[in-house]
Parts: structure tokens; sequence; C-alpha cells
């Protein structure tokens, strides 16, 4: 899941202090919504907007949004088994981060590029604020899973059984398990100058252990490391008729601990201890400086797995020689290391957070709708011909757009198919169809992100896949990202060269259309399709830039004309007109849309964001962002829309796009934003986006201060769930299995 990441921030300061401090969200309960907005403004505004009071630190913001996701595990209201994962995907979230953004500001530090950001905070600052911050959510992660979550578990007869509470038979049955099954798999490293520390690889499961005596050759080193096999699992089921009724399980590190012994005859084994190292895994390819960016990149994605150390976990019982002897092999300081108490890496439960014996501990499933315009119809290209269709997944299904693709693949009628591609999986049934169009003789151009981060790989693999079946292979832009969710399709009607688009604010992947909060259009509109076909010549060919009508497109015109949207009603409110502005994205850290979006509170625009992850922004500061609300929506879905809406005079104008509001995505990266058009659409979207403006029961609003605090609803107040009301409008009734 991952993780693209999830949700947003927990920090504090106000206009005046310049060090930023993180206040941890103690899941603090708020009544009702949050006072409204001051609409007056205020005696002295605040002139300077560049003050780096008034900005939140990225870094430091993409945590808080993972501390809000930890959060969930402590709510009752969602089932016992997705809670769990909450505090699982907290782990999965949290690798990545120490992967990419910790091991980015260390570089930074490294080579003396300590340069501050908008909010003026240095990243050895940075640095240490995080250290801090995380060691106080692993211990809190740790404390949730032992004491809240084990033990209802555990009345599930869901147990994970420790070596304390091992019964005879248990003990029998994991001595003849190791002696099978580990011992003859497993590799111990002894430590002398014939053999140093081995190199181990990014994320796996160590032992490091203590030995006594003196060994065949004889060496009295005292240390050994036991790399655990990638290939065993890290969890172990106990049969029934050895563990009881129920689903009981061992971990692999305590048959391990258990039986270090036997790996070591003749010596005594004095302590055995689990680790696990984080490393840098960015990949660091020159795309100005490489002539095959695919080869590069394959080059670079092993060395991934041995990148610069950035964090050591370690078994709590771990002695501090030890951990010193650790931190010292890989040149880590003793704020970089992490002492758990539990299995080191707790990633390892997904596998059990989808018990088929447990269905009532896990979300009710669902069944995504599709269009009546769609259900009975053969010809998908006959009804979008007539009228655009919009979909949101994964309310809705995303089966029609797998649908026009394959249909695409099929028809005699159809020419030619581009598309880009950013995570999709090589094996996914949108690649089969593709597959299936180039094989029968159409023209199949696929643009293919392949830095799209941790699926590089499975891109490569869909690369040379489209290759072999004859389809054109185009790896984007160098020094541009190519992020848009684009499809295009040529097709012969009645003698006319016919054109149909798919635009999205998600990735082409049917499993995290399941997943996610996402927008799709199918449109034959002439001006989008066209302005479409261009966007893919200015990709695969050369020339300058193409006027567009209708596609705003990042990095060219879509920071230009959001900017102009802001200032548009900027100048609506200056003049005492109605102002408003409502806008739904992942991340906002663009000090340049924050100046404009602090610059439109001032004037009086009202503003509504809904911010998953990162925001940068502060709201609420008197003079400054006294009418701007930010909330972030954590729920059974990650939500990945990006809708902008502006009030724009009594004309609304609504915009759905594959991008943040990020430097990266406006600057660097190839993006699209297309107008919802029509009133019906307009009307329903706008509805959609309001609907998170009155959520009380997933909603986090984030404080001056920096803290999130979350609303409760209040009295007579009814719980408004924006995703739980989606669900409950846009999906079909489950059909039940008789």
């Amino acid at each position: 899941m991952i993780n693209q990441g999830l949700s947003e921030k927990d920090l504090q300061d106000a206009v005046v202090s310049e060090v930023l401090e993180v206040v941890e969200p103690e899941a603090v309960a708020v009544p009702s919504a949050p006072p409204e907005v001051v609409e007056e403004a205020p005696v002295a505004p605040v002139t300077n907007l560049d003050d780096s009071a008034l900005y939140i630190h990225r870094e430091l913001s993409q945590l808080q949004f993972n501390i809000r996701v930890l959060e969930q595990a402590l709510d009752e209201s969602y089932p016992l088994l997705e809670r769990l994962k909450f505090l699982l995907i907290f782990s999965s979230n949290l690798d990545e981060f120490f992967e990419i953004r910790v091991a980015g500001l260390k570089k930074r530090v490294t080579f003396a590029r300590e340069q501050a950001g908008a909010d003026g905070l240095q990243p050895h600052q940075a640095l240490a604020r995080i250290s801090e911050l995380v060691h106080e959510q692993v211990d809190r992660q740790y404390a949730i899973l032992n004491d809240v979550l084990l033990p209802a578990l555990a009345e599930h007869q869901i147990r994970f059984i420790r070596r304390r509470h091992w019964t005879a038979k248990l003990k029998t049955w994991v001595r003849r398990y190791f002696r099978d099954e580990i011992a003859p798999i497993v590799t111990p490293i002894g430590l002398d100058p014939t053999h140093p520390f081995p190199l181990l690889v990014n994320k796996s499961l160590n032992f490091i252990v203590e030995l006594e005596g003196i060994d065949a050759f004889g060496r009295d080193s005292g240390l050994a490391i036991i790399p655990a096999p990638r290939l065993l699992p890290r969890i172990i089921r106990v049969p029934e008729e050895v563990g009881g009724a129920g689903d009981n399980y061992v971990f692999l590190s305590s048959m391990i601990h258990a039986h270090a012994d036997d790996l070591f005859l003749g010596m005594k084994v004095k302590g055995c201890y689990q680790f696990r190292l984080t490393r840098n895994a960015d990949l660091s390819v020159d795309t100005e400086d490489v002539e095959d960016l695919a080869r590069a990149l394959r080059g670079e994605l092993i060395s991934r797995r041995y990148g610069d150390a950035v964090r050591l976990e370690v078994a709590d019982t771990c002695p501090q020689h030890l951990a010193d002897f650790l931190l010292k092999q890989f040149s880590l300081g003793e704020s970089e290391m992490y002492r758990v108490n539990g299995p080191v890496n707790l990633t390892r439960l997904f596998s059990i957070t989808g018990l088929d014996s447990h269905p009532e501990l896990q979300y009710s499933p669902f069944t995504p709708s599709i269009p009546k315009l769609l259900q009975n119809s053969d010809k998908i290209f006959s009804v979008i011909n007539k009228q655009d269709i919009l979909l949101l997944h994964p309310f809705e299904s995303f089966t029609p757009v797998v649908d026009l693709l394959r249909e695409a693949a099929k028809d005699p009628c159809v020419l030619a198919i581009k598309q880009t591609l950013y995570r999709s999986g090589a094996n996914s049934e949108i690649v089969d169809a593709l597959v299936d169009a180039a094989r029968s003789g159409k023209e199949v151009t696929a643009v293919i992100e392949l830095r799209a981060r941790f699926d590089e790989e499975s891109n490569l693999q869909l690369a040379s896949r489209l290759q072999q079946a004859g389809a054109v292979v185009i790896y984007g832009v160098v020094g541009y990202k190519t992020h848009a969710k684009m499809m295009l399709i040529l097709r012969r009607e009645n003698g006319e060269l016919c054109r149909y688009a798919h635009l999205g604010t998600g990735n082409y992947h049917a499993a995290n259309a399941r997943l996610y909060t996402d927008y799709s259009l199918l449109t034959s509109d002439d001006a989008l399709c066209e302005d479409v076909s261009k966007l893919f010549s200015q990709l695969i060919g050369m020339g300058k830039t193409m006027r567009m009508k209708k596609l705003l497109h990042a990095p060219f015109t879509l920071k230009k004309t959001l900017l102009d949207l802001i200032a548009k009603e900027t100048a609506a409110a200056a003049e005492g007109k109605p102002a408003q502005i409502i806008a739904k994205f992942n991340s906002l850290t663009d000090p340049k849309v924050i100046r404009a979006l602090y610059k439109a509170s001032q004037t009086g625009v009202k503003i509504d964001l809904v911010v998953r992850g990162m925001c940068c922004l502060r709201p609420g500061i008197a003079g400054v962002s006294h009418n701007i609300q930010v909330r972030s929506i954590i729920g059974r879905f990650l939500e990945h829309t990006r809708v902008f809406y502006f009030l724009n005079g009594g004309d609304e104008k609504i915009y759905l796009s594959s991008a943040d509001w990020m430097e990266r995505n406006l600057d660097k990266r190839v993006e699209t934003c297309f107008p919802v058009e029509g009133k019906k659409l307009i009307t329903r979207v706008k509805k959609e986006l309001e609907s998170y403006l009155t959520d009380n029961t997933q909603a986090w609003v984030l404080q001056p201060d920096g803290r999130y605090v979350r609303l409760q609803p209040t009295g007579n107040q009814n719980s408004r769930c924006a995703q739980s009301g989606l669900l409950e409008k846009l999906t079909a009734p489950v059909v039940s299995a008789r």
C-alpha cells in the first residue's frame, strides 16, 4: 500500500517563534465543527508573507500525517483487524519516511547543503525533531500493540504465542519445525578478522548473537550475525492439535531465539537479539547524463538494497555494548537507534489482517456500482460518444475504464491507443489489454514513467512486456516525471477519425481503485480530446508547447492558471464580492501557492482545504490565514482525489487533476488538470466535495499552532462521515451468495 503514504501534520507555532515545535495529537476530540471563520480583516494585517513562522516543515508535516494514521488503531468504531492494519500502515509508512525523507535530510547535512526552506528549519534541526517525535511514537505504537490490540485479538482466539508461554507440546513442535525448515537454510556468520561484518540488505531481519567458548578453529571472537532467510515466513501458524483452538501463531524470531544454540555447536549462546537496518532507498540516476535510462535504473535498483544506513531498530532487551557495536558498524548515532518491545518489523503481521476465519473483524465487503448507462450497453464507445461519464472510485467501479481499453483492443475500427502508465503493475488487466491491442496490429504507444518510486522494477518489466508485443514504449521526458493519468483512443467512424479519452486523478491500477478515492472521466469532447492528443505529441515527439483549449498541464500552464484563479477570487473579495475556494488534494507545500492563498485570505476569500498529507500552510492566523480552514480525512479509503473549486463570480469552475499543490508536481512533472463541465456534473462534484467539509467523524482540523484536532459530533448533532455517505449513495447493494 503503499504506499503512496497518507494524511497530514501536527506541528506547533504562531507568527512569532522561529523554531517549530510539533505537538503529539493525543486524539483530542473537539465537539462539533470548528468555530466559524472570521470574515472581517484584523486591524494590523501581517504584510510579510515570507515570514518563516507562517510555514510548517514538510517532513515534520508528513510525519504528523503518519501519527494520525496510528491514532486510527485506537478507534473502536473500526473492526479490530482493520485497527491492526492502521498500526501496520504506520510501520510501512515510517519505513518509507526513513528511506526517502530522512535519508534526503541526512544527505544534505553530510554534503553541507544546509539550506532552509520557507519554514526556516535547517536539515539538522529537522532531523533532531524527527528523532524526538519518532522515538515517542514508536514507543506508543508498541504499547498500543502489546496492551490494546494483542489482548483484544486474543479474546477472539487470534494469538501470538511468546516463548514464555510455550507449552511442552508447542516446544516440541517448534524444535522439529526449526530443525526441518529453518536450520538447513540459515547461515550464521561468525565475526573475526577473516569474517568481517556482512553487508546486510535494507530492512532485512537479522540477529546479533553473543557467544562464549572457542570454536573448532580456536576462534573466540564472541560475536556472530544470523541473517534470517528472506524466503522464510516471519510468522508461522501453529496447527490446532498443537496450539489449541483458534488462530495461533509463533514469530520466526522467537524460533531462532529459542534454538540459536543449535546453530553454534559446542558454544554457549549468552544472548540473541533481533535487529533491523533501514537504508537510504532513494535512487540517484542523473537523467541528464544517461544514455539508456532503463539500463541505468536496473543498476540503481541493486544498489538501493545497500544504501547508507539511516535507522537501526533493535530489541529492547539488547545490551548496550552490543547496540553500540551495531551503531559503530553502520556509522549511526545513538539518536538513530530505536529500541522496540516486540518484533522489529511489524509489517510482517499484514498476512493475518485478512483472516477468512474472522470476517466480522474486517470491513463489510461492498460492490462498486456501474452507471446505468454502461450496465446494459455492449458498446461503451456509443455511450461516451453521447455524453461524458464521470466515475468516483472505489464507490463506482474501475471496470468501465478497463472495459473501454478491452473493447478498443478488439474493435477493428480502433486504429491507435496512447496511454501513460505510472503505477499499474506488469500483469494488470490494463497492460493485458494493451498487449492484446498491440498484437492485433493497432498502433499502441505507452509513456511509462520508470521512476515511480518503489515501482521501478515492475515498470521495467511492463516496458519489456509491451515492447515484445510490438508496442512503442517511451520513458517520459528527461528531467520531468510523467505523472499525468491519461489515455487516448483513435477510432474510425463513418469514414471520420474520432477521439475518445480517459483522464483521471489516480493510477491505472485496478487494486488501488478499490482502496483509493479517485475520479475518472470518460469523454469524447472534441476540444479536450484534441488537447490530450497534443500533450501526447509533446511527450512522444519534440516541438514547442502547443496551445490547449481546455486542458491545463504542468510544467507549463497549470501553476500559472491556478495562481491566476486564486488572484481572481482575491480581486473579487477586494471589491466586496463573494469569493470562495475549495480544494482537495494530498499535499500542499508550494510556497508560491501558499503565499497566494494567504493573500486571498487577507482580502476576505473564504478558503476550505482538504489536505490528506503534508500541509505547510498554517490556517487561522489572525491577519493572514483567518479565512482558511484545513482538514484531513483519514478513514477506510486513502483519499486521493484532487478537486479544485473556484466561485469565479458565480460562474463556478471545477477542475480535477493528477497534481498536488507541491513544487515537484507543478514545476517538475508532467501533470494534467481538466475541467468538469455541464451543470449536472458540476453540481455532483461540488456536492461530493462539500460532504468532506461537513464530516465530523473522520476529519482532523489543523490548528494555528500546528496541532490536528479530531472532530466529534456533540449534543444532538448527527454523525457525518463523507466516505460512509458516498458508500451508501454510490455503491451497489452487496449480493449475498446462497
